[in-house]
């Protein structure tokens, strides 16, 4: 799964993803039910920031988000709270890291992933939009997982879809709509490619959001 994220330098947006504005600050620990930074093509590439925790919008009631931050990309295109989206509103969840957490002896360690040129990535994405009983209109997103590549699955058996830049331009684009050809796309980062290392226990809490993040356990200190 995917359930942390690291946004440390955003306003390289600008360039990488060609969006015309961007204010945004650091974030270093993003957590599910907070907003966080999206791309969305309506005509041409545009930054938005949407609640983590897809909220379908037939949905009764907005706790479901909570249940639907991550979708599986195997069934995508199969399950009611999805297959809507898929057609018709497709993201990229913009990082440039995530956490992932390796149990042992009944603890769990955090590790930060990142790709080994520190860049920013795009993450599959889906969006949808709610409109609660009294009227507040909320956009929502889920993050697309799939099966782990050899450097994530010593701490997990799922990992989140990184796009690449070229299957990046087919997901937002909205003139493509072939749920098979979408699926096609959401395999699993290359291994090499990618870096990981172990960080201070402290980022198990979504309170703890600043540069210490980022730093390397110290084995005795945390």
């Amino acid at each position: 799964m995917c359930g942390r994220l690291i946004l440390s330098n955003p306003m390289d947006i600008l360039v990488r993803f060609q969006v015309s504005e961007v204010d945004l600050t650091p974030r270093y620990n993003m957590a599910p039910s907070q907003d966080i930074p999206v791309i969305i093509n309506d005509g041409s590439n545009r930054l938005a920031m949407y609640r983590w925790g897809l909220i379908p919008y037939w949905a009764k009631d907005i706790s479901i988000g909570n249940q639907l931050i991550n979708a599986r990309g195997e069934t995508v295109d199969e399950k009611p709270s999805f297959k809507y989206s898929l057609p018709r509103r497709r993201c990229l969840v913009v990082a440039d890291g995530f956490y992932e957490w390796r149990k042992e002896g009944g603890r769990k360690y955090p590790y930060r992933i990142t790709l080994k040129n520190n860049e920013l990535f795009g993450l599959a994405g889906l969006w949808d939009t709610w409109t609660s009983p009294a009227g507040e209109v909320i956009h929502s997103c889920t993050i697309i997982t799939t099966v782990a590549n050899e450097l994530i699955l010593p701490l997990h058996d799922r990992m989140p879809v990184i796009l690449s830049r070229e299957a990046e331009s087919i997901w937002l684009d909205p003139n493509v709509t072939d749920s098979q050809l979408l699926k096609s796309l959401l395999t699993p980062y290359p291994a090499e490619q990618m870096s990981v290392y172990e960080v201070t226990s402290r980022v198990n809490s979504p309170k703890f959001d600043n540069p210490e993040c980022l730093v390397a356990a110290v084995p005795g200190l945390f």
